[in-house]
C-alpha cells in the first residue's frame, strides 16, 4: 500500500534482526532538508542489520503528522518504536505516537531532543508525565536534559547523539587562522547578534579576521546583519544561508574557531561536527554544553552573554598555536566519542532489555 504522495506505509523488511520504527522528521533524501538525529540513527541501525521503518519525510507538518499516525497503525510487524521528542507544538507527535503505540501494544523508546525541553516540561508537567509513563524507556543525549526529568522520578538514561564521523574531513591544525564559523538558525535561542559583537572585538586584535554565519532565518537574520553594519564589520562576515553538506565541509575546512553563542542548548550536533573537523569550539556554558565540552581541554567555555570573555578566549587561542593545536586534537577526540561503534554499544545495552535478539555488549 502506498500513500498518494509516494510515502510507503507497509511493514515489509529486507534485512534480518529486530524491527524498529523511527518516528520523527526525516529528509527523505532531499538535499535541502537537514538530516535529523533520528534519521541518522535509523540509517546506522539499518547498516548494522536491523530492520527499519521511518516516518516521516513529508515536509508539510500536518501531512507529516498524518503519515506518522497511519504508519504506526500499519506497522504490524514493528517490535519497537523510537520516538523523537521535542518541545512546543512538536510535542504533539510524542502524544499521538505513544497513544497509538500503547493501543498497538508496541514497546516504545522516547529520545529527548531540544534544549528548551527543561522549560517546556515543567510548564506542562502533567501532560509530559502522561506521555513519559506510556514509554518503556526514556533516553536523553545529555545529563543536563536527563536531570530535569530525573527530579520527577523518571528513570532517564543518557546516550549521546551519534555522529557519522567518517563523513567529516579531519585536518591537523597547527597554525590557527583568524577565521571564525557560527552555524545555527538565526533564532533568539542561538543569540546570533552576540557572535557579531564577539567578532567585532576579535577584529580589534586581528584586523584581517573573517567570519561565516550559516543557517536558516528564524527571525533574526536582518537584525544580525544590522548589528554587523553598526559595528563596521559587515564586509568581513559572510551570510551563506542554510548550508548543505558540501558547503558545510568547505566551511569547516576554511575556518579554525567555532563560535557557539546559544542561550539554551542540549547537545548540539553542529558543535560535534565542527569538532570532528578539527575546529576548536568556544561556547557559552549553557544547558548540556558543560557536560559535553571540558573547558580548557577540548574547547573553551564562557558565561552566556559575555561578549568580552568569548572574544578574549578566541584571541588567546589565535595567539598561542601550541595551545590551539592541542585543543583542536582534543576536540576531534571528543567527537569520536559520538561515533557509531561507541554509541551503538550504548543503544544495544538498553535495547537488550526490551527486545529479543539484541545482544547486550
Amino acid at each position: 500500500m502506498r500513500y498518494r504522495l509516494g510515502h510507503r506505509f507497509d511493514d515489509r523488511f529486507s534485512a534480518i534482526g529486530p524491527r524498529i520504527g523511527f518516528v520523527g522528521i526525516h529528509s527523505g533524501g532531499r538535499k535541502e532538508q537537514p538530516v535529523s538525529q533520528n534519521e541518522t540513527l535509523g540509517r546506522l541501525f539499518q547498516q548494522s542489520g536491523y530492520r527499519i521503518r521511518r516516518a516521516s519525510s513529508i515536509k508539510n507538518p500536518a501531512l507529516r503528522t498524518a503519515h506518522q499516525i497511519v504508519a504506526i497503525l500499519l506497522w504490524r510487524r514493528v517490535d519497537l518504536l523510537v520516538i523523537a521528542v521535542f518541545s512546543g507544538t512538536s510535542f504533539w507527535i510524542a502524544e499521538l505516537a505513544t497513544r497509538l503505540g500503547s493501543l498497538a501494544g508496541k514497546r516504545m523508546v522516547l529520545f529527548l531532543h531540544g534544549g528548551n525541553l527543561p522549560v517546556f516540561g515543567p510548564e506542562r508537567r502533567e501532560w509530559v508525565e502522561r506521555v513519559f509513563d506510556r514509554a518503556d524507556l526514556v533516553l536523553a543525549p545529555s545529563e543536563f536534559l536527563a536531570e530535569t526529568f530525573r527530579d520527577w522520578g523518571v528513570d532517564v538514561r543518557v546516550i549521546p547523539n551519534v555522529l557519522a564521523i567518517e563523513n567529516y574531513d579531519y585536518t591537523v591544525r597547527t597554525e590557527p587562522r583568524p577565521n571564525l564559523l557560527w552555524m545555527r538558525t538565526f533564532h533568539e535561542h542561538y543569540d546570533p547578534t552576540m557572535a557579531v559583537r564577539v567578532f567585532a572585538r576579535v577584529v580589534e586584535t586581528f584586523p584581517e579576521a573573517k567570519m561565516t554565519m550559516g543557517g536558516a532565518d528564524h527571525g533574526l537574520l536582518e537584525a544580525t546583519r544590522a548589528e554587523a553594519r553598526r559595528l563596521g564589520v559587515d564586509s568581513q562576515i559572510q551570510f551563506p544561508g542554510y548550508m548543505l553538506a558540501e558547503a558545510k565541509r568547505r566551511a569547516f575546512a576554511e575556518n579554525d574557531i567555532f563560535l557557539n553563542t546559544n542561550v539554551v542548548d542540549n547537545m548540539p550536533v553542529s558543535l560535534l561536527e565542527a569538532c570532528a573537523s578539527g575546529l576548536v569550539p568556544v561556547a557559552t556554558a549553557v544547558g548540556g554544553i558543560p557536560d559535553l565540552v571540558t573547558d580548557g581541554h577540548d574547547g573553551v567555555l564562557v558565561e552566556s552573554g559575555d561578549d568580552e570573555a568569548m572574544a578574549q578566549a578566541v584571541c588567546d587561542l589565535l595567539s598561542n598555536s601550541g595551545r590551539y593545536s592541542a585543543t583542536s586534537a582534543a576536540a576531534r577526540s571528543l567527537a569520536e566519542k559520538s561515533s557509531w561503534p561507541q554509541v551503538r554499544e550504548r543503544w544495544e545495552e538498553e535495547l537488550s532489555l526490551l527486545l529479543p535478539g539484541v545482544a547486550s555488549p
